[in-house]
């Protein structure tokens, strides 16, 4: 079990009702349909000839170690891969843990997506600025699970990078996939600090393209769904968001230079949708040693104190928030209901990782809302799609209906 003090606290309100959370679950079935976004001309779909028309080609970005909705996500997006909803081409980790990029591979690698390439960041957020009270090196489910062994000595969840910082620096792995891409075909997901978003826009040109990164990215992309923010508490800054916080600088040049649309999820999307804890003891049981079901039951967290300022370590089993599965919901199919948008604005970066959002006519930047009348929905799909078995990886073949994640 890891200490439940890894994890990285994105919101100050956490929905603690259980057994509220899962009556949201019902049979309503999702429809199912390629996410409607602006179909590339003939002349640009000769890399992806085997991809529907309109399949995004997605960049996910992700600090993966404390929290476990990361992992979460990560799952989701090789589920739409194998549904060829999207088709994932790169993987960039912002956090400077050497962990961080074998546990990415051996989860693609179970769903029998070895070939993504990962980036690491050089020089970014390390273990002591993260968790600065905790004994650096301290294990948490990344170096749990990169490490696990059987008894005669092979992986329990089989991967070949080993060691992150063998891994391609992240934003020479984020040029060379961008420049690799149709124009405007690409959907950036971000999950986690701004460091290696920032760091492409401020790049120059190199052996992979000669544009700067602003420029390849306005090229390249179509848009930047992003986890970040907190907008429930109105126009003048919500409360602090650890994305933002842990690398506010880079989160200021991202939202102030990015030159593509935005779409915000602010925490309080993902903390009023709870991902079922009965799902992990049941939706998982396919194989035995499953790395997502691993991972969440290596956490302890429940839910936040009354203060709000204080984590509370319960047992297993507990329901998660879901911050990082929201903003890929939305970006894989951004035409579903699953959620509301705000109207166009411009959201600032604050200091101290606040965010600030203001109304502007013809504003690039937008966030998320949630009613109650699309939590069901949203939660079903999110969570049937987070469980659904591989097509394909190192275990025996099983065979997953279409529909089986609507």
């Amino acid at each position: 079990m890891i200490a439940a003090t890894y994890l990285k606290v994105k919101t100050k309100t956490i929905l603690s009702n259980a057994l509220a959370n899962c009556a949201l679950v019902f049979a309503a079935r999702v429809a199912f349909a390629t996410a409607a976004n602006a179909t590339p001309p003939d002349s640009q779909l000769a890399e992806s000839e085997t991809e529907p028309l309109g399949v995004p080609n997605v960049i996910f970005s992700t600090d993966m170690w404390g929290d476990i909705d990361d992992a979460l996500a990560l799952a989701m997006l090789n589920a739409l891969q194998d549904r060829h909803e999207i088709k994932l081409v790169g993987i960039t980790v912002s956090n400077d843990d050497k962990w961080c990029a074998p546990y990415i591979d051996l989860v693609d690698t179970f769903y029998g997506h070895p070939d993504i390439p990962v980036g690491m960041v050089h020089g970014g957020v390390n273990y002591e600025r993260t968790f600065p009270k905790q004994r650096a090196g301290l294990a948490n489910y990344t170096r749990l699970l990169s490490d696990m062994k059987k008894p005669d000595g092979t992986w329990v969840y089989p991967h070949q990078l080993t060691d992150g910082t063998n891994a391609p620096e992240a934003v020479r792995s984020l040029r060379k996939t961008l420049a690799q891409q149709p124009d405007h075909s690409v959907v950036v997901i971000q999950t986690g600090y701004s460091t290696n978003l920032a760091r492409l826009l401020r790049s120059t040109g190199d052996d992979s393209s000669n544009l700067s990164g602003h420029d390849l990215i306005l090229k390249k992309v179509r848009l930047l769904s992003v986890m970040a923010g907190n907008f429930s508490d109105g126009k003048d800054g919500g409360s602090p968001e650890e994305n933002l916080k842990m690398d506010v600088p880079s989160a200021q040049i991202l939202f102030s230079e990015w030159p593509t649309p935005v779409v915000a999820s602010g925490s309080e999307i993902g903390a009023a949708i709870l991902y079922p804890a009965y799902s992990i003891e049941h939706d998982f049981s396919y194989v035995q040693n499953h790395p997502i079901a691993e991972t969440y039951r290596s956490f302890a967290l429940k839910s936040i104190d009354s203060s709000g300022s204080e984590m509370v370590v319960m047992g297993w089993p507990h329901d998660h928030p879901t911050f990082d599965l929201t903003s890929v919901l939305y970006a894989a199919r951004p035409d579903r209901d699953y959620f509301s948008l705000s109207e166009p604005g411009r959201i600032t970066v604050l200091p101290g990782g606040r965010s600030k959002f203001e109304k502007l006519k013809g504003g690039a930047h937008r966030y998320l809302i949630l009613d109650n009348a699309q939590k069901a929905r949203t939660l079903e799909a999110m969570t049937m799609l987070t469980s659904q078995p591989p097509k394909t990886g190192p275990h025996p073949p099983i065979t997953v209906a279409k529909d089986s994640a609507r």
